[in-house]
């Protein structure tokens, strides 16, 4: 659509702050207000729309997306969402390793045992970890109680965390990320071990490439998403 405003702005409202354009509030495309929980939240909100030329352009807009989604997909539905989020749980990528090459198996070890070790401390649970592709079932104490975890964000820290994990095939590296204060370029590198591995087997492919950055500026802004909700 068309630049329909010259300047963004952000004003305190009652329990959180808003965006506006040209003193006009911006709202959901559920038309529900764009209320933001933090200054810092709604700063980014407010640079994006700054940031359009002549044509607003929202899949550039990473942060009003999100935000947008919290309001009117993740609050109505809050129980239903952090349960599929914490589905991944069930079948997270760290519990599954390869059984070679050794050089594959070591790679994996080294970046996904810190992992695990530090949900099993921050939670205390237990995980069940296998080699190859066969389902392997986690225990209901595991489960339940890293269900409880995600249940327990409020609406923008859950939209932002359920896009770690999906870009990551990890719950545990959503929750590393959230919670644990892991740094991000190392939990997506941790994650896209089986990937790197094939491009130095095989070589680059540039499509794959391409999306292979894509992912990871997506998983940087979640990230990024998350932070700001917390500030």
């Amino acid at each position: 659509m068309k630049r329909f405003y010259k300047q963004a702005s952000v004003e305190p409202v009652e329990g959180g702050w808003r965006v506006l354009l040209d003193g006009r509030p911006v709202r959901t495309p559920a038309r529900a207000p764009l209320a933001l929980p933090t200054r810092a939240l709604a700063d980014a909100v407010a640079a994006e729309w700054m940031a359009q030329g002549d044509e607003v352009r929202p899949q550039d807009m990473a942060f009003t997306g999100l935000a947008n989604a919290a309001i009117d997909q993740v609050a109505p539905n809050h129980a239903a969402f952090a349960a599929g989020v914490a589905r991944y749980g069930a079948s997270d990528l760290l519990c599954y390793r390869a059984d070679g090459p050794a050089a594959l198996v070591a790679r994996q070890a080294a970046a996904w045992d810190p992992l695990l070790d530090w949900a099993r401390s921050r939670y205390d649970v237990a995980f069940a970890v296998t080699s190859g592709i066969i389902p392997v079932a986690q225990p209901d104490e595991t489960l339940e109680r890293l269900g409880q975890a995600v249940a327990a964000f409020d609406p923008f820290i859950l939209t932002g965390l359920s896009t770690l994990v999906t870009l990551s095939g990890s719950l545990v590296c959503g929750l590393a990320v959230v919670e644990g204060g892991h740094d991000p370029a190392m939990v997506w590198a941790a994650s896209e071990i089986d990937e790197s591995w094939a491009v130095e087997q095989w070589g680059e492919d540039a499509e794959a490439s391409a999306r292979s950055a894509r992912r990871a500026r997506e998983f940087s802004m979640a990230r990024a998403f998350c932070a700001m909700n917390r500030a």
